[in-house]
């Protein structure tokens, strides 16, 4: 429950004592003095604010009355209302009739204000629990229906299908900084922020966005993209927690094997990002041995650039040596010397799709 403190009383009685030739008190819901323009008086008991608080109403005190109670002075004591509820009460120290009018308008201020800093921790607190909510969503235990209700009320939105993007910033503006921009103009998007250089943002499926254009302008707001890993529409929270995975491994295989390449999608390199989970594996070693014994020999990177030229060709002889800028007997010679060094046939299907494999694991240098 949102409550008056120190900071915000001494910030209404500093913008009051600004204008106002007279003290002001500002006193918390038991009648605690928070902020004052004497500071001695901060943290003691002030009566006539108790007065106001039995009471619900003005309570002017001259000269005689402020004499019966403790830690007073002669002047104005006013509610200060939110939402119907007396949070609080104003005290200017004077004339109480000199003081009224001024009053009443200190107090329609007081009270603006404590209405604005209210809205701004109800936002806190939405953007904070949106927060939680969106971490246990995409962890393991976010299917409970409380929280997909909860998630509702909050406006997440979370049966939306969405295609999960992972951004990895250079050193720069914070991450939630990024967030706050892609959520003002992709309404119903997720961000989270993992680490401070990266941010998941889950985008409605419904949105189109070129990537492209996208960092280009990311990049003139100050935010230096390193990589963007984008992955499949997830129908399902479930999809969407798998789909995470797969772009951070897209990621993880992108900034070791391909360190130049900006954009990464899921589409075109689901099979490498799938090797990638499991590069440690004993079994993924036989892949890169015959790339070893290529690279050991191959000090100008002919022959591993000839191979990669094979494959994104699809073995195709001419297409290939047209890419390349080389004839067919040169292609021919070049995949020789590459079945010899690796001992394995680059022109049968089963020594294509083993190399490709390898090539997709092989870290750059």
């Amino acid at each position: 429950m949102f409550e008056l403190d120190h900071d915000l009383a001494q910030e209404i009685v500093a913008r009051a004592m600004a204008i106002l030739p007279c003290n002001v008190n500002v006193m918390d819901s038991q009648g605690l003095i928070l902020g004052s323009g004497e500071p001695e008086r901060i943290n003691t008991r002030h009566e006539g604010a108790q007065l106001v608080l039995a009471n619900g109403r003005v309570v002017e005190l001259d000269v005689e009355a402020a004499k019966c109670l403790k830690g007073v002075q002669p002047g104005v004591n006013l509610p200060l209302m939110l939402d119907g509820r007396l949070l609080g009460v104003l005290g200017l120290t004077g004339d109480p009739q000199q003081l009224r009018t001024y009053g009443e308008l200190l107090r329609m201020t007081a009270e603006m204000l404590l209405a604005q800093r209210h809205l701004q921790v109800e936002q806190q607190w939405r953007r904070q629990r949106c927060d939680d909510l969106l971490a246990l969503l995409l962890g393991g235990s976010g299917d409970s229906l409380r929280l997909l209700d909860e998630a509702r009320q909050l406006g997440l939105k979370p049966h939306l299908p969405r295609v999960p993007c992972l951004f990895e910033l250079r050193p720069g503006p914070p991450a939630d900084a990024l967030s706050a921009w892609l959520l003002s103009r992709y309404p119903d998007s997720w961000c989270v922020s993992p680490a401070r250089e990266s941010l998941l943002w889950c985008r409605p499926a419904a949105v189109a966005v070129d990537e492209a254009r996208l960092i280009e302008r990311l990049q003139r707001h100050g935010w230096a993209v390193e990589r963007l890993a984008s992955g499949r529409v997830a129908q399902n929270l479930e999809q969407l927690r798998k789909g995470y995975r797969r772009v951070r491994d897209l990621l993880a295989y992108g900034r070791e094997v391909l360190p130049a390449q900006q954009l990464l999608s899921l589409e075109r390199y689901r099979l490498p990002a799938l090797l990638w989970r499991h590069r440690n594996d004993d079994a993924l070693d036989e892949l890169l041995e015959p790339l070893q014994r290529i690279r050991s020999k191959d000090a100008s990177g002919q022959l591993l650039t000839t191979l990669r030229t094979w494959c994104a060709h699809d073995g195709q002889s001419q297409a290939c040596a047209d890419a390349l800028g080389i004839h067919r007997n040169s292609l021919r010679y070049r995949l020789e010397r590459i079945a010899e060094l690796s001992e394995v046939d680059p022109l049968r299907l089963e020594g294509l799709l083993s190399l490709y494999l390898g090539l997709q694991l092989l870290p750059a240098e």
